[in-house]
Order: C-alpha cells, then sequence, then structure tokens
C-alpha cells in the first residue's frame, strides 16, 4: 500500500499543461468560425448558435466560452474569410503583359467571387449598426481598389488624376460581387465565359498600354 492507501496504479493523471489547453481552445475557436463560415454558404441568414454548434460539432455553451456574443463570433468570421480571400488574391502575380495580367486578375476575382458571394450577400444583409462589420466592407472594398491599381499599374499611369480614379472606379463596379451574379445565376453563363466578359469589359476601359521604355 502507498500512502494513505492508495494503489501504485491510482497514480493521479497529470494535468494538462497550459499550452496544450490553450491550442485545443484555439482548434475549437477555429472549428466553431469554420462551422459559421460553412452554414452562411448553405444559407445567408445568420445561424443560430444551436446550429452552428451542431455543425461544428460542439455544444453552445462552447461557443459562448469563445465568444461572448454571436456579433463577435460574426466579427471574428469576417476577418477569416478577408484572410482567405486575401490569400487567394496575393498568390496571383501582378507581373506581365496586359492578356496575361488580364487573365490572371479577372480569374482570381471571379474565383473568389464564385467562393464568397453567400458570405458577401449575408455580410451585407445583416451588417445592421455594427461599426465593426460596416469598417470590413470598407476594406473589403479597398482591398479590391488597390489590387486594380497594382495590376493596372501600367495603363493608369498615362491617365491623369482624374481620370484614373474614374476608371479604377468603373473596373471595380463592373467586378462586384453581384455582376458576377447576374452573369452566373440570372444569365447562366459558365466559369469561363463570365470571365471573358469581365476580361473584354475591362480591356476597353483601360487606355493603350504604354510600351516599355
Amino acid at each position: 500500500m502507498t500512502e494513505r492507501g492508495r494503489q501504485p496504479s491510482e497514480v493521479p493523471a497529470r494535468p494538462e499543461p497550459v499550452d496544450g489547453r490553450r491550442l485545443r481552445s484555439a482548434r475549437t475557436r477555429q472549428l466553431i468560425i469554420e462551422a459559421y463560415l460553412a452554414l452562411l454558404r448553405e444559407n445567408p441568414r445568420i445561424p443560430t448558435a444551436a446550429a452552428i454548434a451542431q455543425r461544428a460539432g460542439y455544444s453552445v455553451r462552447s461557443i459562448f466560452e469563445r465568444f461572448p456574443d454571436l456579433h463577435a463570433l460574426r466579427v471574428a468570421a469576417t476577418d477569416e474569410a478577408l484572410l482567405k480571400a486575401s490569400a487567394q488574391v496575393a498568390a496571383q502575380p501582378t507581373v506581365g503583359g496586359r492578356p496575361d495580367r488580364l487573365k490572371t486578375h479577372v480569374e482570381a476575382r471571379g474565383r473568389v467571387c464564385e467562393e464568397w458571394l453567400p458570405f458577401w450577400r449575408a455580410l451585407n444583409a445583416n451588417q445592421g449598426d455594427s461599426a465593426d462589420l460596416k469598417a470590413r466592407i470598407r476594406l473589403i472594398r479597398e482591398l479590391v481598389i488597390r489590387r486594380i491599381e497594382e495590376v493596372y499599374a501600367p495603363e493608369l499611369s498615362i491617365l491623369d488624376e482624374c481620370e484614373r480614379r474614374q476608371t479604377v472606379l468603373a473596373v471595380e463596379s463592373l467586378i462586384d460581387f453581384e455582376s458576377w451574379a447576374r452573369m452566373r445565376d440570372l444569365f447562366g453563363l459558365s466559369f469561363e465565359d463570365a470571365c471573358g466578359v469581365w476580361k473584354r469589359a475591362i480591356d476597353r476601359l483601360l487606355p493603350p498600354t504604354p510600351p516599355v521604355s
């Protein structure tokens, strides 16, 4: 017998290290966010805590242990979506001849619209009075504009400031999420044909490419 009559096989389990608990908690948080995003892809209505918990495989209590409320979860999910979409776009080069840049930019934008359209619609429909979500919607649009300025820098460089701004905003309006939705859902265009529409339209909006010096 050991101290206080405990059998040798009754050695108490070691407490889980703090870092291990934190990793598990972070993993649970990530799975909850992914469940939220998956539900929004299926239905633009904001999912309930019960539906999120069921999809993630956790309890409702687990959600509110990691997020003070569903709005905080919505903001975290928006940041996750923004991070993933930005990574998709950043992976594509912004150099090359005009046809190559048009193709790369439009196809990357098309893939983002294809994947994130339901989330974008839900974000706009359910932003309410949230300053956090409104700020993220503005940021998303600003990132699209910044990408246009990067990809078509050679063509935009020959325009004066007013013309350049107008051209960038025209391209941004053209490649909006709802523009993609109309081509794909309303008019039934294939991914390739929808990209073709955008490429030809952008090509016409841009001035001639200046010669390489």
